[in-house]
């Protein structure tokens, strides 16, 4: 596989993607780019972030601060280990009354740690969306924040897929679309194929590569 630039993504509303991926999993991962959890330099302090995941409670901690300062949180000194010790690429997708209101991540690390990652990304989602307005100071009460945080990717066949359990990237060239994996409306590999393939712009009679990959999501 091409080595992948780890740029800023939007997310589609509908279960789908390209390198502009809709999150809608629950499937359990691993993290970062390389195939192994890899240290950061960082501090590590003990978990107090009130009663929400600590993903969850640091994304949503850095959309208030930017959006209603317009200030760039820092990491908080008690954050667990994994967060300031490890990196990978993450997603951070914000709801209202149950509709995607913003949704932007990395699928490889582009950050020192997870920590610094989640709080690009929940910027990211709250304000640069090209989908939707900025999210306003008034609304952040009724926000729904979820943090996806994403496997390395490893080489299969349509045979290796389950589109409960595998988000898949389709490739060929410079073309490459991704789903993530246990999507409402994707009960099996071909329509994941067919919708990865569509976001590609890859026809269905093209040659691909192939790469599958998990997702750990944390919600409130």
């Amino acid at each position: 596989m091409n080595k992948v630039t780890a740029t800023p993504i939007r997310i589609n509303p509908a279960p789908i993607a390209t390198l502009r991926i809709a999150v809608e999993s629950s499937q359990r991962g691993g993290v970062p780019s390389n195939g192994r959890l890899t240290a950061a330099d960082g501090r590590v302090g003990s978990l107090a972030m009130v009663r929400h995941d600590p993903y969850v409670a640091l994304a949503r901690s850095a959309i208030a601060a930017y959006v209603s300062e317009g200030r760039r949180i820092s990491p908080p000194p008690d954050l667990p280990p994994e967060l300031v010790c490890l990196r990978g690429g993450a997603f951070v997708s914000i709801k209202k009354r149950g509709a995607l209101r913003g949704c932007i991540g990395t699928y490889e690390p582009s950050k020192e740690n997870l920590a610094e990652e989640v709080i690009a990304n929940a910027i990211r989602a709250a304000t640069q969306d090209p989908r939707f307005p900025p999210v306003r100071t008034e609304e952040l009460p009724e926000l729904e924040v979820a943090v996806d945080v994403l496997s390395p990717v490893e080489p299969c066949t349509a045979a290796d897929l389950d589109p409960k359990r595998y988000g898949v990237i389709v490739e060929s060239g410079w073309r490459r679309g991704l789903l993530l994996p246990d999507l409402p409306t994707v009960d099996t590999v071909e329509e994941q194929l067919r919708i990865a393939r569509m976001k590609a712009g890859l026809p269905p009679d093209e040659p691909c590569q192939l790469w599958r990959f998990t997702v750990e999501r944390h919600t409130e």
